[in-house]
């Protein structure tokens, strides 16, 4: 479209993302509905929709929802074409109620909540080395998970087994009894004492199986966070683990986040207001990323037992009058602080280009 002093006019675009379709909004500079449209979701599809937002003028903003998810693609396709990607949180259940739901009216949602402003977070990159820490910190966890599982069931079948194979594995813990169990031959399930043995010896050498996943993809974290931030990995309490939760809830690009607050409010160790008539107090903040929320948790934990200006802090804060928890809080929020600056100037030494937008 072309404005009354012969430019393109600008427009606001908004994006419902699901598996198969996006349906998109665009809206002029004034919030006026141009139209919506569906595309297919896949590489020729995101073409075709930054196209057809094109057409109606300039898209100064793109509102996606699930950027994380159905929206990854294209967000990342926007970002190559070097349109501005915004992340567009659903609407809540109220808002919901009174205006329908359809794919089309949750679009526009997304174009007028990115106009007014109340939609401005970017969302992560997810094409670096994080995404790839991301892929297999996932793959760990379900690891982990499963060998649990395999370890609660040994010990539940050794509980109901006969008492001839009951006696001598009772006792044992889970490594004794997998080393016990895992060398049997494989015996016929003809009976219980021989479903119990063949049983037990699958899920021996099931546990066993996944120790050895996860035992690779710890070397392969390892050398990932160790090349991606070995400044983060310096700081007192901060392990493989612990790194790597953190990196992830930054994203391959932590420069979107622009003030510290931003990544404290994501971790969700900024402090909320429960101060009511006399009492000025603040209480935990419930949001956020609860990974990177436990991997700061961790952190104080361990200066709490090991770092005398820590120490002297949680005596001055107790004498104060605070609580165990608040200064839990408070604690977490300075090595969210101490976290920032660290993947901030982490990534202007990797990319040069990028120290304007960290100091400012």
């Amino acid at each position: 479209m072309i404005d009354n002093d012969g430019e393109r006019s600008h427009v606001t675009g908004g994006v419902d993302t699901h598996k198969d379709t996006h349906t998109a909004a665009v809206l002029d500079a004034t919030g006026n509905l141009l139209g919506t449209e569906t595309f297919p979701a896949t590489g020729s599809g995101y073409v075709q929709l930054l196209d057809w937002l094109q057409s109606h003028g300039d898209p100064d903003r793109v509102g996606v929802e699930g950027t994380g998810s159905y929206g990854s693609g294209l967000a990342a396709h926007l970002r190559d074409q070097g349109v501005l990607c915004i992340e567009v949180n659903r609407q809540n259940r109220q808002a919901r109620r009174r205006h329908g739901k359809s794919d089309a009216a949750d679009a526009v949602a997304a174009a007028r909540a990115t106009l007014a402003g109340d939609a401005f977070g970017i969302p992560k990159a997810q094409n670096d080395t994080v995404e790839a820490i991301r892929i297999l910190r996932l793959e760990r966890r379900s690891a982990i998970r499963a060998r649990t599982q395999s370890a609660n069931q040994m010990h539940a079948v050794v509980t109901t087994a006969p008492e001839r194979l009951r006696s001598g594995l009772r006792d044992l813990s889970t490594t004794a009894l997998v080393a016990r169990v895992s060398k049997r031959r494989k015996a016929v399930a003809t009976d219980a004492a021989g479903a119990t043995n063949r049983v037990l010896r699958g899920l021996a050498r099931r546990w066993i199986q996944l120790a050895r996943e996860i035992a690779e993809l710890d070397a392969e974290l390892r050398t990932l966070v160790t090349q991606t931030a070995p400044e983060l990995l310096a700081l007192q309490g901060v392990g493989i683990d612990v790194a790597g939760a953190l990196l992830v809830a930054a994203g391959d690009n932590p420069e979107r986040l622009t003030k510290e607050a931003s990544f404290a409010a994501m971790c969700g160790v900024s402090p909320i207001d429960a101060s009511s008539g006399r009492q000025r107090r603040h209480r935990l903040n419930r949001g956020g990323n609860r990974d990177a929320n436990r991997a700061l948790w961790v952190i104080a934990l361990v200066r709490l037992n090991r770092d005398t200006r820590t120490k002297a802090y949680v005596q001055r804060r107790t004498a104060e009058g605070l609580s165990k928890r608040e200064i839990i809080r408070c604690l977490k929020r300075f090595i969210a602080r101490e976290v920032f600056k660290v993947l901030q100037s982490s990534t202007a030494k990797s990319d040069p280009s990028k120290l304007h937008s960290v100091a400012s």
